[in-house]
């Protein structure tokens, strides 16, 4: 196939692809791709002002200089604001294009408020005013599943993010329904409102797997590599019958299947740089209905039968709001997001504040 599978993609079928970085120099790469978008989360965000270091390292020591009051944290998320603002200029063409559904730049709101849906509603409308193309992280935990509402009537297009089960993708949806319908009721406009539901399919598997060690289960190994697919494709039926105004988009990836085997649907595809640029190298002619295929029922009945883990996130009723911040899924990410933050204020005390010793 010598056309890039992603262009394929993009014109014959209604998904489209974003791009899971806001790296400019990847973002420049991605639009010859077809992207339409990009996400970010504090892991990609820190790793993008590492890969541009010097450039970076100028702009804290600029603000820390011209805010000498500023705290190493605030300096950080500064940097997070510039780097992201900076990332949605490239994508206003698209923005305009698509009327505010496509060509948006994903911000995530500081993970240290999970537990605190104020503080990620409020969060949420300020980072939305950052640009007009700009879309808005939200974890969803238990605590947060209000901010949604509440941020989508405020006016914020959301992308929720921590997001591996279908009971998530649902409360979710439910919760946006609600805050377009409040604001339709009061006459306010939603015709460029975009919001997303985002499955991090790569770890839906990574977690069956931790369950598979855990158990000591005796499965194939390739049906393991199913579970995100399956339970994306489960949630993206769901949202057909039900006819959420949200749409899905599948993040995290671990193999082409994050890709190849979800399309077809009114969704969003958004791998990392690096899985596009092996993608394109593959040269696969993908099926653009695959998210529409039953799974197998080699592949599934193991799945369900063997992985009470796996039942949670398949199942609509897998999961009750009050046990998503304590799922295992949703403590590893955000772990691993929380330490990101720790990360960030690390690499700009080294500036600020610089070692003496070497």
């Amino acid at each position: 196939m010598t056309q890039s599978p992603f262009l394929y993609m993009k014109e014959n079928s209604p998904t489209v692809l974003w791009n899971d970085s806001a790296d400019p120099k990847e973002l420049k790469d991605a639009l010859n791709w077809g992207i339409v978008g990009a996400t970010c989360n504090p892991v990609i965000a820190l790793t993008a002002i590492k890969a541009d270091a010097p450039h970076w390292v100028s702009r804290i020591k600029e603000y820390a200089k011209s805010h000498p009051a500023a705290t190493e944290d605030e300096i950080g998320w500064a940097m997070v604001k510039e780097l992201s603002t900076n990332a949605a200029k490239l994508l206003e063409g698209e923005f305009e294009k698509y009327n505010g559904r496509n060509g948006r730049l994903s911000i995530q709101t500081d993970p240290r408020n999970f537990r605190n849906a104020q503080a990620l509603a409020e969060q949420a409308v300020e980072f939305s005013r950052l640009a007009k193309n700009m879309i808005v992280k939200i974890p969803v935990t238990t605590e947060a599943i209000s901010a949604f509402e509440e941020a989508t009537y405020q006016g914020v297009s959301l992308n929720a993010t921590v997001s591996f089960s279908v009971a998530q993708t649902v409360a979710v949806a439910e919760a946006i329904e609600r805050g377009l319908k409040r604001r339709e009721a009061e006459g306010l406009d939603i015709s460029q409102m975009g919001p997303v539901c985002t499955i991090m399919v790569g770890r839906v598997d990574d977690w069956v797997k931790v369950s598979a060690e855990k158990l000591g289960a005796k499965v194939d190994p390739e049906i393991l590599e199913w579970s995100g697919v399956a339970v994306f494709r489960n949630a993206h039926k769901i949202y057909q019958q039900r006819g959420y105004r949200t749409r899905l988009l599948s993040a995290a990836f671990r193999n082409h299947m994050h890709w190849s085997e979800i399309l077809g649907g009114d969704c969003v595809i958004s791998p990392p740089y690096s899985w596009q640029v092996k993608i394109n190298e593959m040269g696969i002619t993908p099926n653009l209905n695959s998210v529409n295929e039953p799974i197998e029922a080699r592949i599934l009945d193991p799945l369900l039968e063997n992985f009470p883990e796996f039942r949670k996130m398949y199942d609509v009723d897998g999961l009750a709001v009050e046990d998503f911040t304590n799922f295992g899924g949703t403590l590893r990410t955000l772990r691993g997001f929380l330490q990101s933050v720790n990360d960030l204020e690390s690499f700009v005390r080294d500036v600020t504040v610089p070692n003496p010793d070497k």
